[in-house]
């Protein structure tokens, strides 16, 4: 399928905002994480701005132990995506609700059930954002004394989610006849049970539910390890990304296209989002001032955990925060992208562990009046390398409301962006229906 001719947003929403300290900010709401009102509003304003879809990230565990940091944060604190998205579905009618949910801690048949009964619920809007879980803490929570090697993480993933398809298989689209006269309520050839046996499941099936509106909710996908980009090329329809630079865009989407190829399937079927923060104010200077702000706001064990974090497999307890990054190696259980990542950053630059966490927590390069965020975005997209944002909000209401009501309008004067038309998330991301494998 063609690749979209204008642009494309998703919003990772956080309740108070993404930036670690955003819910310090004055203007920010700091009981957004449980007040339905408040998503509700936010989803109103994102779906009235032409957003097309929002997305509610999650880990199954409290994000981080280390209680010096946690409780100078909102990590402890945050609602089951779903069912928050299921709210969310009865209050709004068109945007996208995609939600996280790890293949690590789950089995395919509850998450099966659980994303068709929400694609049924809002009308075909579903999205899934399949991960493999990078934080080991959750390995305690079910029952395990260590977390899965990065290996087994995926090779878990991919039979998982290709059991999980098999379910939103079960029923044919004309299957379930609910005819009253004949006493039918479904045709006994337009189901099937998948009796899949696997290294790593055994299932029986079918689903006890009709075939998703979508045929099967969306999926997304974030992976930038050379095995999470394996995984993302031959699963993914959008991918979450978060180059250092244009360059790296570009190199990422060439990447993509060719693994995606490989995979044998169509490149013009997966959407790429790599990720923004915009900061939006009056003038260029006032949006500088807002980010030393946030960043003047974050308490110093905060600083070092957040490194730690999403460094992984290393003790920054003793770190200088005004030292350089000591010289660690690359390997890791965790996120080896993000601790790659990092560890280039901090080279590249001769960062000290305090430069390093503050240019973590917040991109510059999206901070500026609404004209210069609209020309940021406007020379990313140009590249041809994205077809949208993954737009996270430092802090909320506030951020939202001001790119919404200020830079998306420049954006769809210089003919860059249109709201998606209506239909299923698929639709309005042009996304191809999937064929149901299986009996008709």
């Amino acid at each position: 399928m063609p690749r979209p001719d204008h642009l494309q947003f998703g919003a990772l929403v956080h309740g108070s905002g993404g930036h670690i300290a955003g819910w310090r900010h004055p203007r920010a709401n700091p009981d957004g994480e449980l007040d339905i009102d408040f998503h509700v509003r936010l989803a109103r304003t994102l779906e009235d701005a032409g957003f097309a879809a929002l997305f509610v990230a999650d880990v199954v565990a409290i994000w981080g132990h280390q209680l010096d940091s946690l409780h100078r944060t909102t990590r402890a604190d945050y609602l089951e995506p779903i069912t928050l998205l299921a709210a969310l579905s009865q209050r709004t009618s068109r945007i996208g609700l995609v939600a996280t949910a790890t293949t690590s801690y789950n089995e395919p048949y509850h998450l099966a059930r659980k994303f068709a009964s929400l694609d049924h619920i809002s009308g075909g809007r579903t999205g899934w954002n399949v991960v493999t879980s990078v934080v080991p803490l959750e390995a305690q929570n079910f029952g395990r004394a260590e977390h899965f090697s990065h290996e087994e993480r995926y090779e878990r993933a991919a039979e998982f989610v290709d059991v999980v398809k098999g379910l939103w298989d079960s029923y044919a689209e004309d299957a379930l006849l609910r005819d009253k006269a004949a006493g039918r309520y479904f045709r006994r050839d337009g189901r099937r049970a998948i009796d899949h046996h696997g290294k790593h499941f055994d299932v029986a099936g079918p689903l006890n539910l009709a075939r998703p509106p979508q045929g099967h909710p969306v999926l997304f996908q974030a992976g930038a390890s050379a095995t999470g980009r394996a995984f993302a090329a031959r699963y993914g329809e959008v991918i979450f990304t978060s180059p250092v630079s244009t360059e790296a865009a570009v190199t990422y989407r060439r990447q993509l296209d060719a693994a995606v190829t490989a995979a044998g399937r169509d490149p013009g079927d997966v959407r790429v989002w790599p990720l923004l923060t915009p900061i939006v104010a009056d003038t260029d200077a006032e949006a500088a001032a807002i980010l030393a702000d946030l960043g003047s706001l974050i308490h110093d064990d905060v600083l070092r955990r957040l490194v730690q974090d999403n460094f992984g497999d290393e003790d920054f307890s003793d770190l200088d925060l005004d030292e350089p990054l000591p010289d660690f190696g690359e390997d890791t259980n965790r996120s080896q992208s993000r601790r790659a990542g990092l560890l280039a950053l901090a080279r590249g630059e001769r960062l000290t562990l305090r430069q390093l966490a503050l240019r973590f927590s917040a991109r510059a390069d999206t901070a500026g009046s609404a004209a210069t965020v609209a020309d940021r975005i406007a020379e990313v997209w140009a590249t041809g390398a994205v077809d949208g944002f993954n737009v996270s909000f430092p802090y909320l209401p506030e951020q939202a409301d001001r790119f919404t009501a200020e830079v998306l309008p420049i954006l769809a004067e210089r003919g860059l962006f249109r709201p998606p038309p209506d239909g299923t998330l698929r639709q309005r991301l042009g996304l191809p229906y999937p064929t149901r494998q299986g009996p008709r």
